[in-house]
């Protein structure tokens, strides 16, 4: 997608030289693309609109039953379909998160080893989230995104909390977005070190703080009231970012569970499973007896099954967006049924 913001009107010889790189390369609309139009507000913190209520901001769905994935003819369809309880085991895989990454991410672990913190697999704390979020609200592709994650977030950056960019100069900043690669260069590093500078005086109780659980106090543990405080006060924070960061940080904030949001909503349904979020977190409860939970991180049953449902989405998503749904149907057809 074309820079529409203009933030970069001569290019340097690094941008110049990664131009062919910098093109999207997928033929999904990613998160960012489907809310890039929020994104011609982001010069100031925004007065939010008026959130509707949570009920209403679950997708819907038109049927009481989980949506069945249609049985396809064509070219690579699975043979047989999976229940419902081998497609969740499945995405709870590492053959199915492999599969729902990207080609580069996929070569960095390789030659970086598995201590590489990715955004795909690793367990990241609700500052990393929000940080994150940011970054795939951009109008640039996932994989763009990605690696702009993964760039920040392992050395030599590692801009892991609020001090740590704060620590960073503008320059550094600016430079680790020339080593990812990617797009919106300029925007992007003054943008995460405003979100720095503003969660440090006023979403945490330190530098070093990254549970944002100021923010939740101050919002009442609301999320409507959390979502309206984070978009009055982040610049460029709309509701694609929101949804984001929602999405991906309600296994600890049980107040914002449970939530699919319109792009997951299409992930889900693909593979078969239901894109309401009442009935998406019923189906993990019905079947969790039978559910491989032992890569995952420890905590109470209902975190746990929190981290589930987040897993669930974030693959489903992963999936659709790497042309990866038939192949992870394949691959929950033929794993062993528990």
């Amino acid at each position: 997608m074309a820079d529409t913001n203009g933030d970069v009107k001569n290019k340097t010889p690094e941008e110049a030289s990664t131009k062919e790189e910098e093109k999207p390369a997928e033929p999904e609309a990613t998160d960012a693309q489907v809310g890039a139009s929020e994104e011609k507000a982001d010069e100031a913190p925004q007065e939010p609109k008026k959130q509707e209520s949570n009920k209403k901001r679950k997708a819907p769905s038109d049927s009481k039953e989980p949506t069945k994935a249609s049985r396809r003819s064509i070219r690579g369809a699975p043979k047989s379909q999976p229940t419902p309880a081998q497609i969740l085991n499945f995405l709870l895989s590492d053959k199915a998160l492999d599969l729902c990454r990207p080609e580069d991410e996929l070569k960095d672990l390789e030659a970086g080893g598995k201590d590489i913190r990715t955004y795909s697999g690793s367990e990241l704390s609700p500052f990393e989230e929000l940080l994150c979020a940011i970054i795939l609200s951009r109008p640039i592709s996932h994989r763009l995104g990605l690696r702009t994650i993964r760039t920040i977030l392992n050395k030599p950056y590692e801009f892991v909390s609020p001090k740590a960019i704060s620590n960073a100069s503008p320059d550094q900043r600016h430079q680790a977005m020339f080593d990812a690669k990617t797009q919106h260069k300029d925007k992007t590093a003054t943008q995460i070190g405003m979100l720095a500078q503003v969660v440090k005086e006023k979403f945490s109780n330190s530098e070093d703080d990254t549970s944002l659980d100021k923010l939740r106090t101050e919002a009442g543990k609301d999320w409507d009231d959390e979502r309206d405080l984070l978009q009055t006060n982040i610049k460029g924070l709309g509701k694609t970012g929101l949804d984001i960061f929602y999405r991906r940080v309600q296994w600890l904030w049980p107040e914002a569970f449970p939530f699919v949001d319109e792009r997951t909503a299409r992930g889900v349904e693909k593979l078969g499973l239901p894109k309401d979020a009442e009935k998406l977190a019923k189906l993990i409860d019905q079947n969790w007896s039978e559910l491989d939970t032992s890569g995952l991180p420890k905590g109470n049953k209902d975190q746990s099954k929190r981290r589930v449902f987040v897993v669930v989405c974030e693959r489903a998503t992963g999936a659709e967006l790497e042309g990866k749904v038939e192949a992870l149907l394949e691959g929950a057809a033929t794993s062993v049924a528990n």
